[in-house]
């Protein structure tokens, strides 16, 4: 299918850890994406919140500024204890302990608080817990600041997605929506470019400019992206295939898109 014509201009590059005694159970979230869309979103279930000694820059200020408005305890600590809390470095020096029951936040939230052009990927369709835990492990490596997915026919993100995430569920937002093709509109309206992957798509995801905020949509395997989610793309674009397999796994289709934006951003 060839890309489907658009009125929308690009836009402009901008330069389960235990409960306490006494407490419902809790998790661990960190890195500063998810702790300040939780703060936002739902301050009532973040019990604690931890905070490298060594920051002190302007996202660690606004990050103690609206945990003190939400009368949330903060607790500094070395970065090692971090690290030995969450089992990596990749915190970026703020860590949460939250309410394990609540995993709610909204994409309002993870826009609001960027600082750095956009990039989420968003997941059409996607079934298998497996796919989905891959995603979010190649989301978090490549610095995508939010994982989008329908609430309905969608696998959610259950105990097996998690394990398979292996940590990346509590660093990269993963936001469902009731109605998927809203959200693509509600990204647009933020600025966003919002790329389809399809196979039959005229361009490469090579000639597709990436260097501004960008979500990548991408379908389940064999089937791709629905009609609508389709038409509502700004743009498609495909991953040039050279050997004789049709498709990839979504995991894998995923991680060239999002490092494709990463290369052209300059890593």
């Amino acid at each position: 299918m060839a890309d489907k014509p658009s009125n929308r201009s690009r836009p402009q590059h901008a330069g389960n850890a235990d409960a306490p005694g006494g407490r419902a159970e809790s998790r661990l979230i960190y890195g500063f994406h998810a702790v300040l869309g939780k703060l936002r979103r739902d301050p009532e279930a973040v019990f604690e919140l931890y905070l490298s000694s060594s920051r002190s820059d302007a996202r660690a200020k606004d990050v103690v500024r609206l945990a003190e408005s939400q009368k949330v305890r903060m607790i500094q600590a070395e970065a090692d204890r971090l690290d030995g809390m969450v089992g990596t470095r990749r915190h970026q020096g703020v860590v949460a302990r939250v309410d394990a029951r609540s995993r709610d936040i909204k994409l309002a939230d993870v826009l609001d608080v960027l600082e750095e052009n956009a990039l989420i990927l968003v997941l059409d369709g996607v079934q298998d817990p497996h796919n989905l835990g891959a995603c979010l492990r190649v989301a978090d490596a490549a610095g995508a600041h939010a994982v989008v997915a329908p609430k309905d026919r969608a696998v959610g993100l259950n105990a097996t997605a998690v394990k398979v995430a292996s940590g990346a569920a509590d660093s990269v937002p993963y936001i469902t929506v009731t109605n998927l093709a809203r959200a693509l509109r509600e990204m647009q309206e933020a600025g966003v470019w919002v790329v389809g992957a399809a196979g039959e798509a005229e361009k490469s995801l090579y000639e597709i400019d990436q260097k501004g905020p960008v979500a990548w949509v991408l379908g389940a395997e064999g089937e791709g992206l629905r009609r609508l989610t389709r038409e509502t793309c700004d743009e498609l674009a495909k991953i040039p295939m050279l050997g004789t397999v049709e498709s990839l796994n979504v995991s894998v289709a995923s991680g060239i898109c999002l490092f494709e934006a990463r290369r052209q951003r300059g890593g």
